[in-house]
């Protein structure tokens, strides 16, 4: 089957390229990125306040990406990748757009989609008080978080999470978030 990932970015996919990167997510290329995006905005001079913030919301999408990917389909073409995601940073006009992708069991985007949009339904107070209940009350799961992660990255951003399934076939989905992060908020 032929399917390639960067085909299906969603159209926010725009701005000035930072940082494009797909294969497998482990420690040393979440390091990697974590270094290079933060030399990049360091290089052209960025505000720390929006540096800090990108890094912040960066670490949490790395994360997800470590921690919450579904292995690939058997006919996909990378098949060494144990850990398959798909990260676009750019500059945008307002700010950084933080794109990820990663495959998503059918199983499992109801869940994940129901997920996303109570968080866009709240407010940002009702983000917040979320976020303080999922840490006092939430155990901790196999893969590592609580929940948080998505819960987070709104709090942080004060913005929606932007998201599309491209379906991949009858029992995978490739899921994309387009994460915008500004100063102001």
């Amino acid at each position: 089957m032929s399917f390639d990932v960067e085909n299906y970015l969603p159209d926010q996919a725009v701005g000035s390229i930072v940082l494009k990167y797909k294969g497998n997510i482990d420690s040393d290329v979440i390091n990697h990125v974590l270094d290079t995006v933060e030399g990049k905005m360091v290089e052209v001079n960025e505000q720390s306040k929006l540096r800090k913030k990108v890094y912040n919301v960066l670490v949490e999408s790395l994360q997800n990406l470590y921690h919450h990917v579904d292995p690939v389909p058997p006919d996909f073409e990378d098949q060494s990748a144990e850990r398959f995601g798909l990260l676009v940073i750019s500059k945008v006009d307002t700010g950084y757009s933080i794109i990820t992708g990663n495959f998503v069991d059918a199983e499992h985007i109801e869940k994940l989609e129901e997920k996303i949009k109570r968080i866009n339904r709240s407010s940002h107070e009702e983000i917040k008080e979320l976020y303080k209940f999922i840490l006092n009350h939430q155990k901790i799961s196999q893969k590592g978080g609580g929940g948080l992660g998505l819960v987070d990255i709104a709090r942080k951003t004060g913005n929606p999470l932007d998201y599309s399934f491209k379906v991949y076939d009858d029992k995978h989905s490739f899921f994309y978030m387009n994460i915008l992060v500004q100063e102001d908020n």
